[in-house]
């Protein structure tokens, strides 16, 4: 195949779900619905946070974020598939490509770090329950969210700018809806042990920082809930905390799905099929989650909705 230099225009074709043209129409409306809901039930929760002054606490200011980071997140990836199934087109440019590897890596270390810091704030508001106001304060709450933007900037830096030194051969074909970082470094003519070893880098320090945050947290957590003598108590102490646990656990499972599928079956559906639980199901689900489990955002909505429809209608 003909090697394109590191300054040459290139294209990626995505090949996604284009394999099956009858299918299309279904898919397309299926996605479409997905990524419809997903926006809406987490600019639900952003709305329900801010105008809601009983929710004006580290809890929610972390969820209000990590909502705002599934927006993101999902529409780094599903708007531009939904455009290329509507115009029948596969291609993506390389500027295109790369934009997508850098906010898709922004957006998912941001999840992982902010699932991180939701644990902390748990493990503190349950086993430290009288110094909770002292520890999370509005300015150290700041300090994290502001630490973990900072920090999935400069990792999705890192390993953005290494993709910039590859050299790709012509009609190179992506077997996703989008530009997955491995898929990419597969198809490159260059050597890109570089870039391997960066992404391994980055895998082992979000992977034992993030999971052993949150390991020791609930670790504690589930101590600290076992020494409570009552079953009110323990069932109020492990509600608090039942909504991230479930976030934390599609979160980590769907992503483990995905590298461990594309590792152990060679097969592209399988790895395209768990690639949307990951970036499509996770992201829209949160917003059930956490809803479904917690009175105070129920309580929140409800208000908010009611607010709405009274300013619809107008005054009696």
């Amino acid at each position: 195949m003909e090697r394109r230099n590191q300054t040459g225009i290139r294209i990626f074709l995505l090949l996604g779900f284009t394999e099956d043209s009858d299918s299309q129409p279904l898919v397309f409306g299926l996605f479409l619905s997905v990524y419809l809901v997903t926006m809406l039930g987490n600019l639900l929760i952003i709305l329900a946070t801010v105008s809601d002054s009983h929710l004006h606490t580290p809890m929610y200011f972390f969820l209000s974020n990590l909502s705002f980071a599934d927006i993101c997140f999902t529409s780094t990836t599903i708007p531009k598939m939904l455009v290329n199934m509507q115009t029948q087109s596969k291609v993506i440019t390389y500027e295109g490509c790369l934009s997508q590897i850098f906010f898709f890596i922004v957006f998912g270390c941001l999840d992982n770090l902010l699932l991180t810091v939701m644990a902390y704030d748990r493990f503190v508001a349950i086993c430290h329950p009288l110094h909770y106001t002292v520890i999370m304060s509005p300015q150290f709450c700041g300090l994290l969210a502001q630490g973990a933007w900072c920090f999935s900037v400069a990792i999705s830096l890192l390993e953005t700018l290494t993709v910039l030194k590859l050299s790709f051969c012509t009609n190179v074909e992506i077997p996703h809806f989008f530009c997955d970082l491995l898929e990419v470094l597969k198809l490159a003519c260059s050597d890109n042990l570089v870039n391997n070893i960066v992404g391994y880098c980055v895998t082992i320090i979000l992977g034992v920082f993030s999971l052993s945050g949150i390991l020791f947290s609930y670790s504690r957590i589930f101590l600290s809930i076992l020494s409570i003598s009552s079953a009110r108590g323990k069932y109020k102490a492990f509600s608090t905390c039942g909504s991230h646990l479930s976030v934390v656990s599609l979160f980590y499972g769907t992503g483990l799905g995905v590298y461990l599928s594309s590792a152990a079956i060679s097969s592209s559906r399988t790895s395209l099929m768990a690639s949307v639980m990951y970036t499509m199901v996770t992201p829209m689900l949160n917003p059930f989650i956490y809803s479904l489990n917690n009175r105070d955002v129920k309580g929140a909505l409800g208000r908010l909705l009611g607010k709405g429809l009274i300013s619809v209608k107008g005054p009696l």
